[in-house]
């Protein structure tokens, strides 16, 4: 394009925005599975006689899953922003948040679990 700068946007390869558009999806099945996590958590797990540990969990877990949700909204906006304007991806902390709350959360399911 003649004359364009870089803060104008141009319309990118449809490749790049339906890849986008899928990690934006996958991110929302992640949050989705989150959700229904914390709830089984709550409604099933038998971690002991007041349920804490079980409700520590669920709590955890549909927190994770607000967080993914807006983190995965705003990751899709600002990756489709810099796609039209060509420039670089922002760097996102959402997968290493994901990571860690799925490896807190099981081991607090593991220790109270073997404490019983």
């Amino acid at each position: 394009m003649t004359g364009s700068g870089p803060d104008e946007e141009q319309e990118p390869d449809y490749r790049f925005t339906l890849a986008n558009e899928r990690t934006y999806l996958a991110y929302l099945r992640t949050s989705l599975a989150c959700y229904a996590g914390g709830l089984s958590a709550v409604q099933f797990l038998d971690l002991g006689p007041d349920r804490w540990p079980a409700r520590i969990i669920g709590i955890v877990l549909v927190c994770a899953g607000v967080a993914t949700t807006a983190g995965a909204f705003r990751r899709w906006q600002q990756n489709q922003s810099a796609i039209r304007r060509g420039g670089a991806l922002p760097v996102t902390r959402l997968p290493l948040m994901l990571g860690a709350t799925i490896a807190v959360v099981g081991l607090i399911g593991l220790l109270f679990s073997l404490w019983r």
